[in-house]
């Protein structure tokens, strides 16, 4: 009997030795489990458009992918939302530059080629294709251009001549339950208003024009019940 419970206490101090073992060694296997995913997160293959969104980022371009260049990359892929944020330099994140490279050529003269048509008094400009909206009144430029983030594949922002015919500074979306200050509408539900989303977020809006809340506010100023608002050009991806 004294020989059994001998035995009984051997084994439970037994199971507490390694239970406790167990527990010390769980989370060095999680902290190495992470530290693995983390790195596998971090594509080390070379995108199709590597040399290009090396040159962007202002990185070596050698077309070839470094641990330093999959960081840079990550990092302006989280910085706007785009995902997979794994550093891969792939189409959606050169799309992405790609029209951050048309908004900077815009510079001063949006309205350049034309496409607008300024001859109306105020009006307020949207370019679909780079994604660019800008508040003119005949030639002289009253504000902007801005980047926006406009409708999505499916829920596109229709282009065409409009005016606001409603406003509302804060203005919620039972649609979409969100709230969208500074809203002013031209096109059946479809508006200006601001939002804390990257301008540069895919895929894009239900159909509203996403502005900065800067802008947003401004727009607000400057534009009023009546005001046309002119909507041209295609989305990229749309």
């Amino acid at each position: 009997m004294g020989t059994r419970k001998t035995r009984e206490r051997s084994a439970r101090r037994r199971a507490v030795v390694w239970g406790a073992a167990a527990a010390l060694a769980l989370p060095l296997v999680v902290v190495a489990g992470g530290g693995t995913a983390e790195a596998a997160s971090c594509n080390r293959s070379a995108g199709p458009y590597q040399r290009q969104v090396e040159k962007f980022l202002g990185r070596p371009v050698d077309g070839r992918q470094s641990a330093a260049d999959c960081t840079a990359v990550r990092a302006f892929q989280r910085s706007h939302g785009i995902s997979p944020a794994q550093g891969y330099a792939g189409p959606l994140t050169w799309q992405v530059m790609s029209t951050m490279l048309a908004q900077r050529a815009a510079g001063a003269t949006p309205n350049r080629a034309g496409h607008c048509p300024v001859n109306r008094g105020r009006i307020a400009c949207v370019d679909l294709t780079r994604q660019l909206s800008w508040i003119q009144d005949g030639s002289v430029l009253k504000y902007g251009p801005v980047p926006v983030r406009t409708g999505k594949d499916g829920t596109e922002t229709r282009t065409g001549a409009r005016r606001i015919y409603l406003r509302s500074i804060d203005h919620w979306s039972t649609l979409y339950n969100v709230s969208m200050p500074y809203a002013q509408f031209f096109d059946r539900g479809i508006a200006f208003h601001s939002t804390t989303k990257s301008m540069w977020n895919p895929p894009g809006s239900g159909g509203c024009v996403n502005m900065r809340p800067a802008d947003a506010k401004a727009y607000w100023k400057l534009l009023g019940k009546g005001e046309d608002v002119y909507v041209y050009g295609r989305k990229p991806g749309t």
